[in-house]
């Protein structure tokens, strides 16, 4: 047997845009190094690309959480998983249930939420079963053996919702996540807002409350950074950034970039697996 366990809001002014995930080593090159300790407050704003259909992917992880969490060091964390183990061959895992967890409508999360959730998705095709074994239990029954199950979990496509049931329509969403929509748009704006208690509390969910609003021109991205109408930008422009001390520029010409105000806080270790350090730009980045 082998364990592992885990330890009314304003919004965007979009007549000025209408008008007018990087590297860690590349944050610090372009002067975007962590602000120091993490602090509670204001609302941070991103600009982004044109998303894929409907769905904001960063807006979506700022609402629901996963079982598990890969930070940006590298290391495996359990998010709404506190335990798994599985059997020698690596084919039956029971994964344990963070207690006390709620969706923002009140509703308690359980086991067969987390079970639904997983049979629902096309990434499980490999599972022969999986069942709600208790409230806080859940376990995975695979057709081949897979040690790195609890890496699967960390999935930003693998999350958890009430009943198992998905939309791209984030005016829909319902999740455990640190931040409850407000306000949305689908393809185009998400505001949520920070909740009150939740069980990230003191490790992450700096901002008050999140803005997510897409801008397909990266020109129009890069003014709106510098016109101080958003805090980051996706890929903007980086011919059309000044040069100014409130900015951090980045090399043109590169993969993944991002620009921020100097005024955001950034932390130490930035994930680079999927854009917006690794989606989870909402709960790690803060105003300093």
């Amino acid at each position: 047997m082998t364990t592992r366990k885990a330890s009314a809001l304003p919004r965007l002014d979009r007549r000025a845009l209408v008008a007018s995930g990087a590297a860690a080593a590349l944050l610090a090159a372009t002067g975007m190094a962590s602000a120091g300790v993490p602090r509670r407050g204001g609302r941070l704003r991103v600009a982004l690309e044109r998303p894929e259909g409907d769905t904001l992917p960063a807006a979506r992880a700022a609402v629901f959480d996963t079982l598990m969490e890969i930070g940006a060091d590298g290391l495996l964390t359990g998010e709404l998983a506190t335990g798994w183990d599985s059997d020698a061959d690596a084919m039956t895992w029971q994964i344990r249930l963070r207690p006390g967890v709620t969706f923002h409508d009140g509703t308690r999360l359980g086991a067969e939420d987390v079970a639904a959730s997983l049979r629902n998705a096309p990434f499980w095709a490999d599972a022969t079963d999986i069942a709600a074994v208790a409230r806080d239990r859940v376990r995975v029954t695979l057709a081949q053996p897979d040690p790195n199950l609890p890496f699967r979990l960390a999935d930003p496509a693998l999350i958890v919702t009430p009943h198992g049931i998905a939309t791209d329509d984030p005016s829909t969403w319902n999740g455990t996540g640190l931040y409850q929509m407000i306000s949305a748009r689908p393809g185009r704006h998400f505001l949520g807002r920070r909740l009150e208690r939740h069980y990230k509390d003191g490790r992450a969910g700096w901002a008050d409350a999140v803005e997510f609003v897409v801008v397909p021109d990266a020109r129009v991205r890069a003014e709106a950074l510098a016109g101080d109408h958003v805090d980051v930008a996706e890929r903007p422009a980086v011919d059309a950034l000044p040069a100014s001390d409130s900015l951090a520029r980045l090399p043109a010409g590169m993969a993944g970039q991002v620009a921020a105000r100097r005024g955001v806080g950034i932390p130490a270790h930035v994930g680079t697996r999927a854009p917006l350090d690794d989606l989870r730009i909402a709960e790690r980045w803060w105003l300093a």
